[in-house]
């Protein structure tokens, strides 16, 4: 439920930003009527009314590519020799190490 509030939020406080930059720019062309509400002993009607109609322009947003001088980190590999110490192993058959047990 939270999530859904906050989305809501923040969708609302983005149309506020769109048009207070004037990316969006929306014009009432049309203003809307209530409709006339009768109640009797049937129930009640409604007659006429009708929504207001909006006129909504918008920005565009061009999204390209192009050149730019950018500073970059130059990284240069090289060798060397060095000695290091490194683990060794060794391994010896079972017949020179000396056990002859049963043969």
């Amino acid at each position: 439920m939270r999530a859904v509030l906050t989305v809501l939020i923040l969708a609302i406080v983005a149309v506020i930003a769109a048009v207070a930059s004037g990316f969006v720019d929306i014009n009432q062309i049309r203003g809307g009527q209530a409709p006339e509400v009768a109640a009797t002993n049937n129930g009640v009607t409604a007659k006429g009314g009708r929504a207001p109609a909006f006129d909504v322009e918008t920005g565009s947003v061009k999204v390209g590519t192009g050149e730019a001088n950018v500073t970059m980190p130059k990284v240069t590999l090289g060798k060397e020799d060095k000695q290091v110490r490194v683990p060794t192993l060794e391994i010896r058959p079972a017949d020179q190490q000396g056990n002859k047990s049963g043969k």
